[in-house]
């Protein structure tokens, strides 16, 4: 007779089912990488996404070219570069070209955890010291972390008893002229359709645009004009670099420029005339001194 105590596995039950798949699950303190549920359990090529998983795996810095990629995998060139132009064309991953110090283009490959936070990082890389080549993210854009391992480390110490609690500060709310704007933008450019998460994103940046007093035509004209003629399928990136990078200064108040003079009651005539000082009229000055006059 089997020992009811003993810790070998039970027999199916309606409690534990006998089909599909079953987790043991063990809690991993180190090498480990998060991933979204939504990539995972992607439709379609397991390839883009066993390529998606290792490069959001991988330390910052390693190159993720196709020929470096095709040795760590067995697939070819075909389907290695058919899942990078996937992982591109839905938000994970995004290639810049940079012109470096010595004046030579390379590639910068940006990974995306999820795939609204690339549009994020565009809205929140703003320039600093001066402008930036198209396409270049600023010099201390942060990245989004390919692994969470040290921010789940970090300890969190509780504050002290006579310090206030310490809240975030809410972001301010979108103008609701932004969301009709940008629901509109497709009628200029058919390719600008935005889901509701990317509306969201990009409306910050475009209320940023109205509170600088910007119309919104003008706005339409900085994020439209010249658009390239093979766009992506994800058109939101494009439009929140330009968000970030196109975002006029505020604008600056030189010193108040001088009131008119105030009037003054000529001695000679009466006649009301503006001047610094109480004095006589032009044409009381010119019959008292007419060698000034024929001199002017």
């Amino acid at each position: 007779m089997a020992d009811p105590n003993s810790s070998a596995p039970k027999r199916a039950s309606a409690e534990f089912p006998s089909s599909g798949v079953h987790h043991v699950r063990v809690p991993l303190t180190e090498n480990f990488t998060v991933l979204a549920n939504n990539l995972l359990q992607r439709t379609g090529s397991a390839v883009t996404v066993g390529v998606a998983a290792y490069i959001l795996s991988v330390p910052e810095g390693t190159p993720i070219t196709i020929a470096a990629l095709c040795k760590h995998f067995s697939e070819g060139e075909i389907r290695i570069a058919r899942a990078l132009r996937e992982l591109e064309d839905e938000g994970w991953l995004e290639r810049r070209l940079e012109r470096t110090a010595s004046g030579r283009v390379s590639t910068r490959t940006f990974a995306y955890s999820t795939p609204d936070s690339g549009l994020t990082l565009e809205l929140t890389a703003q320039p600093q010291g001066g402008t930036r080549p198209a396409g270049a993210p600023a010099a201390d854009a942060p990245e989004p972390p390919t692994t969470v391992a040290a921010a789940e480390a970090t300890e969190v110490r509780p504050a002290a008893e006579d310090s206030p609690p310490i809240t975030a500060p809410r972001a301010p709310a979108p103008d609701p002229r932004a969301f009709d704007f940008l629901g509109r933008l497709h009628h200029h450019d058919h390719r600008l359709r935005f889901s509701e998460a990317e509306t969201t994103i990009l409306a910050r940046g475009v209320t940023e645009w109205l509170a600088r007093d910007v119309s919104l035509n003008e706005i339409e004209t900085a994020l439209t004009g010249d658009l390239p003629r093979h766009l992506t399928h994800r058109p939101a990136r494009i439009i929140a670099h330009r968000l970030a990078t196109l975002l006029p200064p505020p604008e600056t108040h030189g010193p108040p420029r001088p009131g008119p003079l105030p009037w003054q009651d000529c001695g000679g005539c009466d006649r009301p005339f503006r001047a610094k000082e109480p004095g006589s009229c032009r044409d009381c000055r010119e019959q008292a001194f007419p060698q000034l006059s024929a001199a002017a």
